[in-house]
């Protein structure tokens, strides 16, 4: 593969991990090399390199028909979350010791937009200020591969993420929970740090799922309708 193929498909891939953490690829969407790559303006196999990456990542597994977002199970979120809370309390201590003015600027203006964004219920604002208030405490850490690996368990959970904001009571605890988090973080509060991203996390857990059960029952309910339709075409014909 030149360098040049490989420019596109870091170019793709890059615009397709945003996508995906800003919530704009969402369960039921499938992505096919041949339109990722005439959106994108490449050829196909840059296209399916990036896709195929995403793939080897978690973040996309194959399909009949393209790539999609993996559906996570009950069990897959209380693993993940499990995963989490080994890493980001202790992760959440470090930033706090090290945070710079700079990333308190930056906690500081993505939480004053999560707040605004959960009292107008814009769901998408807070996706996007989210991110940026993750980036800005995993920015401090110096461990690298730690940051991107907390980013990338951070990220299996971007597909559903706008349904934990659905609700406003779900929503209104994870922002009070976070706004604790910020506190500490600001406050350079290692210990509170370690042990708020501990309520955070718990926290989160229970959005994602009350938001999972709520997806699979109106799939079930979507089922048993088209069910109930197939039923009734069938005795209008006989």
């Amino acid at each position: 593969m030149t360098a040049a193929t490989l420019s596109l498909v870091d170019s793709v891939y890059a615009a397709l991990r945003q996508r995906l953490q800003l919530s704009e690829i969402g369960l039921g969407d499938r992505l096919v090399d041949t339109e990722v790559a005439a959106e994108y303006g490449t050829s196909r196999m840059p296209a399916r390199e990036a896709l195929l990456r995403l793939v080897a990542e978690g973040f996309l597994v194959g399909s009949t028909r393209g790539f999609i977002v993996p559906d996570l199970s009950r069990e897959d979120v209380a693993d993940l979350f499990e995963l989490r809370r080994q890493l980001e309390p202790r992760a959440a201590a470090a930033a706090a010791r090290d945070l710079t003015p700079e990333a308190k600027a930056a906690l500081d203006g993505a939480m004053a937009v999560i707040r605004e964004a959960h009292e107008v219920s814009d769901s998408a604002a807070m996706v996007r200020a989210n991110l940026d208030f993750r980036n800005a405490w995993t920015g401090c850490l110096t461990n690298r591969r730690l940051a991107i690996a907390i980013s990338g368990h951070m990220d299996c959970f971007q597909a559903i993420r706008l349904q934990t904001f659905d609700d406003f009571a779900t929503r209104r605890g994870y922002v009070a929970a976070l706004g604790r988090l910020h506190e500490a973080l600001v406050a350079r509060d290692s210990l509170a740090a370690g042990d708020r991203m501990t309520l955070f996390l718990f926290t989160a857990e229970a959005a994602y799922l009350t938001a999972l059960d709520e997806m699979q029952r109106e799939a079930a309910e979507q089922t048993r309708s088209a069910g109930r339709h197939r039923s009734g075409s069938r005795k209008t014909r006989q």
